[in-house]
């Protein structure tokens, strides 16, 4: 995944936010490319098992198309190569990603499937997903993690 590096100054207000006059100013450097999963990894709040989990659940998801799109498909014409197998169609590929997508999100639960879709499928920082779902602060590391948890045993993650 390339870097995408930006600077970002930190107030006690929060980030993005003008410090008051008077007050120091700090900046942090972040990767706007990272997703929230790869960061909370990187810092040790995921195991590596639930890190494949939720990689495993972005991977369907986008195969199966299920973000937002434009009408028109852009994908390159396939030409068939002698010798090999008959494999899936595009599909019948995106089908069943959609099926391993609902089968997961259904193994999680309906209380658990929020977070799961907001931080792993739409890269949603845990906070602004918390906020979104009305939940107390610093509660959706722990729920993200019950939810990633149920997502590896669909996928059978070592």
């Amino acid at each position: 995944m390339p870097r995408k590096l930006a600077e970002r100054e930190l107030t006690p207000e929060g980030p993005g936010r003008k410090a008051l006059a008077g007050q120091s100013r700090r900046t942090v450097t972040v990767n706007l490319a990272e997703s929230p999963l790869a960061w909370l990894h990187a810092r040790g709040h995921l195991s590596d098992r639930l890190f494949a989990a939720g990689e495993c659940l972005r991977a369907d998801y986008e195969r199966a198309r299920l973000g937002p799109s434009v009408t028109m498909r852009w994908d390159p014409v396939r030409i068939k190569v002698q010798g090999r197998g008959p494999g899936l169609s595009p599909t019948e590929s995106q089908i069943a990603a959609k099926q391993r997508f609902d089968g997961a999100i259904a193994l999680a639960g309906s209380g658990l499937a929020d977070i799961l879709w907001r931080v792993v499928c739409g890269c949603e920082s845990l906070p602004n997903a918390e906020r979104a779902l009305s939940w107390p602060a610093r509660s959706g590391k722990v729920v993200l993690k019950i939810a990633l948890e149920r997502v590896a045993d669909f996928y059978r993650v070592p």
